[in-house]
């Protein structure tokens, strides 16, 4: 059953709202998110909310520049992105920077996206 939580960024400065049933984290080996160490779920736009304007935060994007990867311009988290997989309604979200989530009770699904071209 989905369930809302709220997340930030470190400083707080960055914060949004998810409606989520999480059920699994997502560790990726792609370069980015590898060195950022996220543990990550999707959801649909729909049950996303960011309570802080996409334009008050740092888009980084590199490679395909598909993929938009959003942070906080002071504190320099991660909290959230749109992946590389051409559906525009998708989003990511770093389960780190949520509240309320026992990350150590989440079974682990290995992504490849070094294997992306």
């Amino acid at each position: 059953m989905k369930q809302t939580y709220r997340g930030s960024c470190h400083c707080g400065r960055v914060s949004f709202e998810i409606d989520a049933d999480i059920d699994h984290a997502r560790v990726c080996d792609c370069t980015v998110c590898r060195k950022r160490g996220a543990l990550n779920f999707r959801i649909h736009e729909d049950d996303f909310r960011p309570l802080t304007p996409l334009n008050e935060m740092t888009l980084y994007q590199w490679h395909t520049k598909t993929a938009k990867d959003y942070f906080c311009p002071h504190c320099g988290i991660l909290p959230f992105r749109q992946p590389r997989t051409g559906d525009s309604s998708i989003w990511t979200i770093n389960l780190r920077c949520l509240e309320g989530v026992d990350l150590d009770t989440l079974p682990i699904e290995h992504v490849y996206g070094s294997r992306l071209k």
